[in-house]
């Protein structure tokens, strides 16, 4: 696991619908991005915010209401362009010079095929960590498993809300930490 001094960690949420699978491949479009600074050396988690984004072409469905805690008022009222949502991460983290994680690879893949659509630049460098294959091999677990029982297997609480990417991008920046002092 190459490392900088410190780790953005990131944790997206994006419209889904129930039982859509197609039509959410094509339609998705990120809701939140939840980043966390992680420093290697000492653990500490820092600048932990969740940044809500107006999608253009999908809206926020009960359902996603219900899984993420998202509502369409919540976009409404503090929602911002995916473009300044960009700018934040390059501005406020300068996300381009450190390394980044998210849990799994749906975050990274998700955020290249947005900046794609939107025209804007990538704003992460090369350096990528998928935490969840990285806990799986600290662990010596077999197969992967989700975050929450990944959680759940080291005896850390689950802080805040499951499916909000403010929350979820510290709980995973707790798992980052636990596999580096591990590894």
């Amino acid at each position: 696991m190459k490392t900088t001094e410190k780790i953005l960690v990131v944790d997206l949420e994006a419209t889904c619908w129930e039982n859509d699978g197609e039509y959410q491949r094509l339609h998705s479009e990120i809701i939140e991005i939840g980043i966390c600074e992680l420093d290697v050396r000492s653990g500490e988690l820092s600048k932990n915010k969740g940044i809500l984004v107006i999608p253009e072409r999908s809206t926020i469905s009960p359902f996603c209401t219900e899984l993420t805690s998202i509502t369409p008022k919540m976009i409404e009222e503090d929602g911002i362009p995916f473009a300044d949502a960009v700018e934040i991460l390059e501005k406020e983290y300068q996300s381009s010079h450190y390394t980044w994680a998210s849990y799994g690879a749906y975050d990274r893949n998700k955020f290249q095929e947005q900046c794609r659509e939107h025209g804007v630049d990538y704003p992460f460098g090369n350096q990528h960590i998928n935490v969840k294959e990285a806990f799986r091999a600290a662990s010596g677990l077999r197969r992967s498993v989700g975050m929450k029982r990944a959680l759940k297997h080291l005896k850390m609480p689950l802080n805040g809300t499951h499916h909000r990417g403010v929350d979820d991008a510290y709980n995973i920046a707790n798992i980052l930490y636990w596999c580096i002092q591990n590894t």
